[in-house]
């Protein structure tokens, strides 16, 4: 067996019954800040349960990948592997969190410009294909594969190890940095992360709402705008009083002179 430091959790600990029940835990309140996320759109621009799905399936299968390939990273080095995974869960949440930005963009800039419909994040067809989300997901995959190994590639520099030394010697209970390392950093870190991707990556120009208005489409927002400026436009106005008045004496002038006239003095 192999010898337990002096503090931290020993190896192995990350796959023990502790360790699993505190990841399945992490999964389950993460998650459910997409959840509340789709709840906070406004109502004429949520989602439908099935295309939430698909958006959100996407990082729950980047999520998972970067998650055990920390563990497998962690379980790798013969020292406290809780701050090796700490190390590789910060770098993920900074440098990592630019990476998924820039892979996003360039791929979403290829997909456009080689007019892939199916495969720009967000969108699925109407009606939803899953084919669609099939290319996605495959997509962001490799976008977290590349983002991974720019990490890797990082903690290859010189310095982590002492960093890694420091960064929880403090805390002399190995289940409460188990804790502090698999649970309480990890779901405030991921929750803004899963509220950002998903922004990122969720469909931008919502179009549900549109009016077919004598064969052109036109939102609500545009309509009533336009419907103000003509109300408060002071030309309109009087351009048609104007040709009300003409079609009037047009009509007949004798019927409109024979109609007793009123006048209200206060």
């Amino acid at each position: 067996a192999a010898p337990r430091p002096a503090h931290g959790c020993g190896s192995g600990a990350l796959l023990g019954r502790f360790g699993v029940l505190l990841q399945a835990l992490l999964a389950l309140c993460a998650f459910s800040t997409l959840m509340l996320k789709r709840f906070r759109e406004p109502k004429a621009e949520r989602r439908p349960w099935r295309i939430w799905f698909y958006d959100t399936s996407k990082q729950a299968i980047g999520a998972l990948f970067i998650h055990f390939a920390n563990i497998f990273l962690s379980d790798l080095t013969e020292e406290d592997p809780c701050s090796l995974y700490l190390i590789n869960f910060i770098l993920d949440a900074t440098l990592g969190m630019l990476l998924i930005w820039l892979g996003v963009k360039v791929v979403s800039w290829i997909v456009q410009h080689k007019k892939y419909t199916y495969l720009v994040f967000g969108e699925y067809g109407d009606p939803p294909q899953a084919a669609a989300w099939i290319g996605q997901c495959i997509l962001y995959l490799l976008i977290m594969v590349f983002e991974k190994t720019v990490i890797s590639l990082v903690l290859l520099i010189p310095g982590w190890t002492k960093l890694q030394q420091i960064l929880l010697g403090y805390i002399p209970n190995p289940q409460l940095e188990l804790v502090l390392v698999m649970f309480v950093v990890p779901f405030i870190v991921n929750a803004i992360m899963f509220w950002v991707v998903d922004s990122l990556i969720m469909r931008k120009y919502k179009q549900k709402d549109t009016l077919d208005i004598n064969g052109s489409t036109e939102t609500p927002r545009a309509r009533r705008t336009e419907e103000s400026q003509v109300l408060l436009s002071p030309d309109m106005d009087f351009d048609q009083s104007e040709s009300d008045q003409d079609i009037s004496g047009l009509q007949g002038t004798n019927q409109k002179m024979k109609q007793p006239s009123y006048q209200v003095v206060i």
